[in-house]
């Protein structure tokens, strides 16, 4: 078989996974493919037209998204509900980050909804260290926030490419993230979807900013019970047992959970079963023998042990206390007072 032919099937693949082709008329456009027939000729014949098989080929099978005034540049991040493309506005010349919801979700009126309010919440809220939403649109059946484009990597992505961070930049990119969420919580706003995924690292300035808010609820709105809200990695024992209301002691846990992941470059509960990860945040100890063989310091082992606590009352309670422990750490000064390690009441 020619490449062309595979080329062309790998398309006829696409047509189909993203609903432009049934299933069943593929498989006898295949054949004819296959007996050395040209695909757009098949495509006419089974009732396409030509701007739209044009359309299609420009597009990589609907993947690449047509948008009225903007250039389409490159993909940036593929997620469960929407895709995010960077994208130069032809009239302003400025480069955005388009969150295209996926055709599926914007079919579904529960994720459509989600979908719009962060983005509306984005356009509202002006917070250092929080990425800046300029509004919602729609392009036909497309529908697609517009954002502000960062020059970075996540920090997942920088861990993938570089390995664990330095304890002092590990704890330099917490102490922003708690900031930015303080000033979240001053809104009235619980995260719950904390997690380096989700934070951006700058290429050229090191600006650390939080990219999302699909999770975001205000404070105490109560958690669906028997299930959790976020990733299932970060939550913390609360959330993974469901029906937790949103409160910043859960974002301090999930933040906790990142610097772990940022230091020692493995998430603290891991698994392959979802479930087992769940029954590991609520019923097991933190096991951190990196923490205490790698030549970290104490304050790191205290600040994710508190921040990490199974009980939320012996966490810290406060994004005011966490932000002033830490910045003091990076100051250089020495004033933990680790005798109250594992009760937490300091504060």
């Amino acid at each position: 078989m020619g490449m062309d032919v595979k080329e062309e099937l790998r398309f006829l693949a696409a047509l189909v996974h993203r609903g432009h082709v049934a299933a069943a008329a593929a498989e006898g456009l295949a054949k004819g493919l296959q007996g050395g027939a040209d695909l757009d000729e098949l495509l006419l014949a089974a009732g396409h037209d030509a701007e739209w098989i044009e359309r299609m080929r420009r597009t990589k099978a609907g993947e690449i998204p047509e948008l009225p005034g903007f250039l389409i540049l490159e993909r940036l991040g593929v997620g469960g509900t929407a895709t995010v493309w960077k994208a130069l506005d032809k009239k302003t010349r400025r480069t955005f980050a388009l969150k295209v919801l996926r055709p599926e979700m914007a079919a579904n009126p529960k994720e459509l909804k989600a979908f719009i309010e962060e983005a509306r919440l984005l356009e509202r809220l002006e917070i250092p260290g929080l990425v800046r939403g300029f509004g919602v649109a729609r392009a036909g059946k497309t529908i697609f926030a517009r954002l502000e484009w960062i020059d970075g990597l996540t920090l997942l992505e920088r861990l993938d490419a570089k390995g664990p961070f330095a304890e002092s930049d590990a704890l330099a990119i917490i102490l922003s993230v708690a900031r930015t969420l303080a000033a979240l919580e001053g809104e009235g706003i619980v995260h719950r979807d904390l997690k380096p995924g989700n934070i951006m690292f700058g290429h050229d300035d090191g600006r650390v900013v939080l990219i999302d808010l699909g999770f975001a609820a205000s404070t105490g709105t109560a958690g669906k019970a028997g299930a959790g809200t976020g990733t299932v990695a970060y939550l913390s024992p609360e959330e993974a047992r469901g029906g937790a209301a949103a409160d910043s002691r859960s974002d301090i846990y999930s933040l906790g959970a990142s610097l772990f992941q940022l230091v020692v470059g493995r998430l603290p509960f891991d698994s392959t079963d979802d479930r087992e990860i769940l029954r590991m945040q609520v019923m097991e100890s933190l096991s951190s023998p990196e923490l205490k063989g790698r030549g970290f310091t104490p304050h790191l082992y205290y600040f994710i042990e508190k921040m990490m606590a199974k009980e939320a009352g012996h966490r810290y309670q406060s994004w005011s206390a966490l932000i002033e422990d830490i910045a003091a750490q990076i100051e250089g000064r020495e004033d933990l007072d680790f005798t109250k390690r594992r009760g937490g009441r300091r504060r």
